[in-house]
């Protein structure tokens, strides 16, 4: 069986979880679901970075000790996971004993290569953003105070003695890379920001710091700290037996597949990662996805703007299924995009329960009175039914496939509401509840060919909705071993006869409580 190890960016644990991190959360989880259901050995691993000088002071404004503060956060994200359905193999903690001693290992291993070395850093530095700045980078505000030009977050001059990695020695390795592999970094835009920051030459990154201590100890050496970022993306490889490299799950699942992660820590994981592993002598990844955010009104959310929406606020609003539907749907993976109540709403009404909802209500509803509550026996198929078993069978998965490839979400959602939208029109042209008077048997052959469409519908939706997937499968009487997509398309198709279970919704219908206004309206379900 093919393997596939897919990993989000670990979140950082210096507050609780927003919608970005659901976003990203439930994209690796579409992906992961998919990727099970199509034959392959799945490892898919989250977590949490709970190391650095902003964990630390966090954790001092909330009069914690940090361990204590960045349990409590690591529970909140591990929580947000499991409410929204994320089926993760593993919560990586950075506190972890055996990932400290993974980013040890990773460091001795860059030391030993003769890419580490002691010198005095002095230059910009952003707490908030755990980076250096050069002047080119930054604004000068009226009142004297420097911000990068790119987060509009505040700048420090720091100077401290501290260990440096000879990121520079890497800049034509990093190229050659990009372009050898010119779907190693993803969105193609996000690659070509990459090549063009690469190609302006790297300076040698400052890895170590004294003025804190909570963090991963530099090896045999005294008051220093890893750089959060050498500490965080260790964790890919810390999660799979790192540094011993004979474990069944190293050897199974490295090189990653994808690192799928925010477009603001792009540069990180596609220039800093792939140095560090070529400086240890390990294989490099296979592919660095960065998606966009969320916005609400051409606006990132903002708690002092007040155009917050979290994630327990969808669920609440939605439910699990729809609040995961909606997110992968709104926007295209790996652009920005645009979200509101309004919109979302409009989206899972007209497409969930309008179209699909509706489509296997009505469907089961009319096999239930007419046809003995058991799948109907088809007679002869005219070309009609072809086609449209034809399109929700293997064509359907296909170009689902295609666009999961791509982690085009959105667009594999189009390819299947498609599939539903012809069979809603096949229904209607159809006519069953007049067939039942003037053609019985013909009646019979469209319910069934209906019934075969939800099957093979119910099957491709599993990755995006779960929930309502397994209650579809359960209404045509899919079998729990026959529900992997192996089993799309007419081999496998429902045997006339087999009894099925009284109908019911999978999708309700968002109503809007009108006694409320704007996007915090509250919704019910009808």
């Amino acid at each position: 069986m093919k393997s596939f190890y897919i990993t989000t960016a670990i979140s950082y644990a210096n507050a609780a979880p927003h919608i970005g991190h659901a976003y990203e959360a439930i994209g690796a989880d579409v992906m992961a679901r998919f990727k099970r259901l199509d034959g392959y050995d799945v490892y898919f691993v989250t977590g949490t970075d709970e190391h650095g000088q902003k964990v630390e002071k966090s954790a001092q404004l909330a009069g914690k000790s940090s361990q204590q503060f960045v349990d409590e956060i690591a529970a909140l994200f591990s929580g947000m996971c499991d409410s929204l359905n994320v089926s993760y193999d593993q919560f990586i903690r950075t506190t972890a004993d055996f990932h400290k001693k993974a980013s040890q290992a990773i460091w001795q291993k860059m030391e030993a290569n003769g890419d580490i070395y002691l010198n005095k850093y002095a230059g910009w530095y952003s707490t908030r953003d755990e980076r250096f700045y050069t002047e080119d980078e930054l604004t000068t505000l009226p009142t004297g105070k420097k911000i990068s030009t790119e987060t509009k977050t505040e700048v420090e001059w720091m100077e401290e003695e501290s260990y440096f990695f000879k990121l520079s020695a890497y800049t034509d390795k990093l190229l050659k890379l990009y372009e050898q592999q010119p779907e190693w970094v993803q969105p193609e835009f996000r690659k070509n920001e990459v090549v063009s920051f690469v190609k302006q030459g790297l300076r040698d990154l400052s890895i170590s710091r004294t003025t804190f201590d909570w963090g991963v100890s530099v090896p045999g050496v005294k008051d220093h700290i890893m750089y959060v970022w050498v500490d965080a993306l260790t964790n890919y490889i810390s999660a799979l037996g790192y540094p011993d490299v004979n474990t069944e799950k190293f050897k199974k699942y490295w090189p990653c597949d994808v690192h799928l992660i925010g477009k603001d820590i792009i540069r990180f994981h596609a220039v800093y990662w792939p140095a560090f592993l070529m400086s240890a002598g390990l294989p490099l990844p296979k592919r660095i996805f960065g998606h966009g955010f969320l916005l609400t009104a051409g606006e990132k959310m903002s708690k002092s703007v007040g155009n917050v929406i979290a994630p327990k606020d969808l669920i609440e609003k939605y439910g699990v299924d729809q609040a995961r539907y909606v997110l992968m749907r709104e926007a295209t993976f790996g652009q920005d995009g645009d979200i509101s109540y309004p919109l979302m709403t409009n989206r899972i009404n007209a497409e969930l329960a309008n179209n699909l909802g509706n489509l296997v209500q009505r469907t089961l509803s009319m096999i239930n009175k007419n046809c003995g509550a058991q799948v109907p026996k088809p007679g002869i198929l005219e070309d009609v039914d072809k086609t449209l078993l034809q399109k929700a069978g293997q064509e359907m998965l296909v170009l689902v496939r295609g666009e999961f490839e791509k982690m085009q979400f959105s667009r594999a959602i189009e390819e299947f509401i498609s599939v539903s939208h012809a069979a809603n029109l096949y229904i209607d042209e159809q006519a069953p509840w007049t067939l039942k008077k003037t053609n019985p048997e013909r009646m019979t052959t469209v319910l069934y060919v209906l019934a075969e469409v939800i099957r093979n519908l119910g099957l491709i939706i599993q990755p995006f909705t779960p929930v309502a997937a397994q209650k579809i499968l359960d209404q045509v009487a899919v079998g729990a071993n026959e529900r992997d997509f192996s089993f799309i398309g007419e081999a496998h198709a429902l045997k006339a006869g087999t009894p099925l279970p009284a109908p019911s919704g999978a999708f309700p219908r968002i109503v809007e409580d009108t006694a409320n206004s704007g996007d915090s309206a509250a919704a019910k379900t009808a």
